[in-house]
């Protein structure tokens, strides 16, 4: 018995030697600053000042956030983003998979090609972006205005336009990750259920709708999650774009939160969005989690 259990402690030993690296990396880079911003959102400080700097006003910085029309904006912005870019991306990107497994010839070929925006630089993809949507001699509008059309859009110029825009950029960069997942998905469904469905006379679009599209549920439910918490991280695209603007029409909170701490050096301010943003997508994610008991199916 001393014996084995003395097996026992050193294997668990080991085990947690290994395990050590990453923890210390999750307690330094996760949990830490995750309570330093927690704390921080209580506060009023400038970091220019020093930790000296710091004062502690309570709920204020949560009082003033929801009479705040910047904060307002972005949050609007934000929803408007997550509610239209996740649907349509798992839409678009469950069609293609099953368009792409079934039909298209070299498909390995095509998967790299539109995987290919998804793991491009930022910055590269922006700036294509910015010359395509130029609004007096962008390819796109010049296109436009050879078909007759004589007042094209001014694309990210226009502040009813922008938004929009940025949502079809980043619906086409991200469209490859969804499109990658859902065929490893597709491609655990049995194949015998096909073939079953075939012999009944059962057509692409039919198979699709009865077989492929319940049998994904649990890969559907993933990409939903992700899609929705990376929504509410979107920054880059706007920051190498837009700048938030035109006025806040592109605005959102993780740009908002940006500028407000590195910008205006309201770091308490800032670290109070991010709780509220924190708490949103926890809820968020509850009310997914809860749902996904209806919804997904794991057989």
């Amino acid at each position: 018995m001393e014996i084995k259990q003395f097996r026992k402690n050193k294997d668990n030993l080991v085990a947690y030697l290994f395990l050590l690296p990453a923890l210390v990396g999750f307690i330094t880079f996760i949990i830490i600053p995750f309570v330093s911003s927690l704390i921080l959102s209580f506060t009023e400080w400038n970091f220019v000042s020093g930790l000296s700097g710091i004062k502690f006003i309570g709920l204020n910085n949560f009082k003033e956030l929801f009479t705040d029309p910047w904060f307002i904006s972005s949050f609007t912005n934000n929803l408007v983003f997550a509610i239209t870019v996740v649907p349509i991306s798992l839409i678009l990107g469950l069609i293609i998979a099953a368009v792409i497994q079934k039909y298209v010839y070299a498909g390995n070929l095509m998967k790299v090609m539109i995987f290919m925006p998804y793991i491009s630089s930022v910055v590269a993809i922006a700036i294509v972006w910015m010359v395509m949507l130029q609004p007096s001699y962008g390819p796109i509008n010049q296109f436009l205005g050879s078909m007759g059309i004589t007042n094209p859009p001014k694309w990210l110029a226009d502040i009813k336009w922008a938004l929009p825009t940025l949502i079809l950029i980043s619906i086409w960069q991200g469209i490859g990750y969804y499109v990658i997942i859902y065929i490893g998905g597709l491609n655990s469904i049995p194949k015998d259920l096909y073939e079953s469905a075939e012999i009944d006379g059962a057509t692409f679009w039919g198979k699709f709708f009865k077989i492929s599209v319940p049998l994904v549920s649990p890969t559907t439910f993933f990409l939903a999650i992700t899609g929705i918490i990376a929504s509410f991280k979107v920054f880059d695209l706007i920051s190498v774009l837009t700048d938030g603007g035109p006025g806040t029409s592109t605005t959102v909170i993780a740009y908002y939160m940006y500028k407000t701490a590195f910008r205006y050096q309201k770091m308490g301010y800032a670290s109070a969005m991010a709780a509220v943003v924190f708490l949103i997508i926890f809820i968020i994610t509850l009310l997914q989690w809860k749902g996904q008991k209806k919804l997904v199916n794991y057989d």
